[in-house]
């Protein structure tokens, strides 16, 4: 579970090293109309309908630059806003504003996006059994980010990293010698506390990972009436997970096949950027 402490822990390294790429020495830009400290504010506006997320990692941007930085939120993560509301005053220097404004902006934008779309999908799928999951499918290095606005537009977390529990994917089955052959193998190994997840792409597959005791049977790119009737097969002794190319175009499709997780990679492959600025600088 990735919950807003958990991203604290973390968040600082991930910070220092988004800004260590915009800057390698110096900001130029900013040095050569302001030597000194000037204290200024600027205002956070909403271009976009949508759900807000990152405003922790947003203003920690600026406090890094400078600690006698203040940011002032009106909403808070996981709120919908409106094209045209302010979010946010920062109040700094105005060299920390402007030399962090592009890196706080897009950990903004980027965890934005994610939540908006994620609550798409989860208004698309009110009335089902099924509940969102996301997918290791994220950004090299900004995972915690991204499952964190996946949870603040209504969504849930898939397994964190390879170290959270056991999937048995299509190649570790083959490398194993089959279904079977790989959660005997998993059962062998697996610490009591550990549930074993298999992936699936036909009905004898299915089959075979009910018949060696699997906890989780993910059906993976099957069609409509498969997935039905491996629901049916499964009857309730596995938690049953839909996979493969799941989008907010096509999800309509299996909202009524009675399994109970759908994992879609697209809420951090494909979201797209919910647009803010930062505005209206001046000194104080």
């Amino acid at each position: 579970m990735i919950d807003e402490v958990t991203m604290k822990i973390r968040a600082d390294e991930l910070i220092r090293m988004a800004l260590a790429e915009d800057v390698t020495h110096e900001d130029v830009s900013t040095a050569c109309i302001l030597r000194e400290r000037a204290e200024g504010k600027a205002e956070l506006l909403c271009k976009q309908d949508g759900v807000i997320a990152g405003l922790p990692v947003f203003a920690r941007v600026f406090s890094m630059l400078d600690e006698r930085a203040d940011v002032t939120c009106f909403v808070q993560d996981g709120a919908r806003v409106t094209s045209g509301e302010k979010l946010a005053e920062v109040r700094a220097d105005m060299r920390a504003i402007l030399t962090g404004e592009r890196t706080a902006l897009n950990f903004l934008q980027r965890m934005s996006g994610i939540a908006t779309y994620t609550a798409k999908i989860v208004k698309l799928l009110e009335g089902s059994s099924l509940r969102l999951a996301d997918t290791r499918k994220t950004t090299p290095n900004l995972r915690i980010f991204e499952k964190y606005a996946v949870r603040m537009g209504g969504g849930g977390n898939h397994r964190y990293n390879l170290s959270d529990a056991i999937l048995l994917k299509d190649n570790h089955i083959g490398a194993a010698g089959g279904v079977r052959q790989a959660i005997a193998k998993a059962k062998a190994y697996a610490p009591f506390t550990m549930k074993i997840e298999v992936e699936t792409e036909t009905l004898d597959m299915v089959r075979e990972a009910l018949e060696a005791g699997a906890d989780i049977i993910m059906l993976d790119n099957m069609t409509p009436a498969e997935m039905k009737e491996a629901v049916a097969l499964i009857g309730g002794r596995a938690v049953v997970e839909i996979s493969g190319n799941v989008t907010a175009e096509n999800i309509a499709r299996i909202k009524d096949i009675g399994a109970d997780i759908v994992s879609c990679g697209a809420l951090t492959h494909s979201a797209p950027i919910l647009d803010v600025s930062l505005k209206n600088l001046r000194a104080l």
